[in-house]
This record gives structure tokens, sequence and C-alpha cells, in this order.
């Protein structure tokens, strides 16, 4: 008797999802660190408002590949990264998004300031995260609990802190999804293996002198988000439209 299955194919697995936001002004590394460890693994969806080039802060176009609109309903992971016009991004369209995918996402995750994006979508009410050392005092606004960490893990909640963090966080996740071997060949592919000249990537470690410094070109982006999470909260984001997961 033919066996009838011998010559069918086997399915393809389908890759897990990833949603990644662009607004204009982003930080170029918060994005590029995460989607260099998760592209080669994932089916990774660049998104905004429209196809047109976004604009990053140190003057780099990323080019998106789908639309608030067209993005798949339902995601693996949800990223947000930071940048200097955080409170631009947040917007009805951009919280309705943010908050429609992360109720559905595997993992909910950001790094810098894109936490404070997450949280003003209502996502991050209730749970411990990290941001960029700037942002620490705005992550209370939100409902989060700060932690002082590179990477935070609460739950289904995964984020970093400023900047360079995103690497650490882009190889947390893929340990967390496919294992620590997958990870540990992306860091090695990476050559991710920080020997940094100074002994000053942290407030604690650079002194008040130059931590203030640096604050001062930051106060501005601080300021407008705090601005702007304090009229969404009177208005009842993260509190009566913030959106709880599982896990």
């Amino acid at each position: 008797m033919t066996d009838r299955t011998a010559n069918t194919p086997t399915p393809t697995p389908t890759p897990p999802r990833a949603a990644m936001l662009l607004y204009p002004g982003l930080t170029l590394l918060d994005l590029i660190g995460p989607q260099t460890a998760l592209a080669p693994v994932m089916e990774v969806h660049l998104v905004w408002r429209t196809l047109d080039p976004v604009m990053s802060d140190t003057g780099v176009a990323v080019i998106p590949t789908t639309t608030l609109a067209d993005c798949p309903p339902d995601v693996d992971v949800l990223f947000v990264p930071g940048g200097r016009d955080q409170a631009a991004a947040a917007d009805a369209d951009v919280l309705a998004f943010l908050a429609d995918r992360g109720s559905r996402a595997r993992y909910v995750t950001a790094v810098c300031g894109g936490s404070l994006l997450l949280g003003a979508a209502g996502l991050l009410r209730g749970y411990r995260a990290a941001t960029h050392w700037a942002g620490r005092d705005v992550l209370a606004l939100v409902g989060a609990e700060n932690v002082n960490d590179r990477v935070v893990i609460d739950r289904n909640r995964i984020t970093g802190g400023g900047v360079t963090a995103g690497l650490d966080f882009g190889l947390t996740l893929l340990a967390r999804m496919f294992g620590d071997d997958v990870a540990k060949m992306a860091q090695l592919a990476m050559e991710y293996d920080p020997q940094p000249p100074f002994d000053c990537g942290s407030p604690e470690k650079a002194g008040p002198a130059l931590t203030e410094l640096v604050r001062a070109t930051t106060r501005q982006t601080n300021d407008d988000m705090i601005r702007v999470l304090t009229d969404l909260d009177s208005r009842g984001w993260g509190r009566g439209r913030s959106v709880v997961a599982a896990g």
C-alpha cells in the first residue's frame, strides 16, 4: 500500500512576531540593539503611522515595515524604544495601539524611556520596571516601581535601562524565548564583550558633578513627559484603562 504521507512536506514553523514601535526622535540604539538580537529568529515589524521614513534623534532615518493600523493584531513581543520626543508619541492613537497589542502580547517590553510610553498606555501599573536613570523618578507617575537594574523582569514585562542596556535586554529576551544557547550564539555573533574606556556609565559611578551635567541635557524631555503623564492620568490612562496581563 502506498504511503500517501511520505512526500507531504513538513510545515515550516511560524516564527514568533515582534512589533517594535517607531516614532520621530526615537533613540536609534534603543531600537537597533534589540532588533539586531531578535531579527534573525523572529518576524519583526517596525511600526508607525505611515510607511514614511522616521527620523531618529541622531539624524538616521528608519523605514517602517507596517502601520499602526496594519500591524498584526496578535504579536509575541511588543517593544517600545526611548527617545527625545516620547511626549509627542504619547497620543491617543499610539496609546490605543500599545494598550491593544499589549493586552495579548506574550511579552510587553521596552528599553530606556520606552518604559514611560508603556506606562502611559497603562501597561506598567503594579509592575517593577527599569528605564533610563534620568527618568527613574517619573516611573512612579504610571504606577510602576523603579528598579535600578540593566534589565528587569516582572512576570511578562521585561524592561531595560538606558540605551546600551538594549543589548542586554535583547539577549535576555532571546534566552527567555529560545533558550540560553541561542542567546549565547547571538552575543558571540555580535562580539558583545563590553570593556568601556571609562567607569562612569551610571550616576552611582559617575558622581554628582558629571551626573548633573548630563541630567541638564535630559531635563526638557523629562519635563515634557511629566506634563503629558499627569494629563493622561487625569483622563484615566494607566488607571481605569490599565491593562493587566496574566503571567
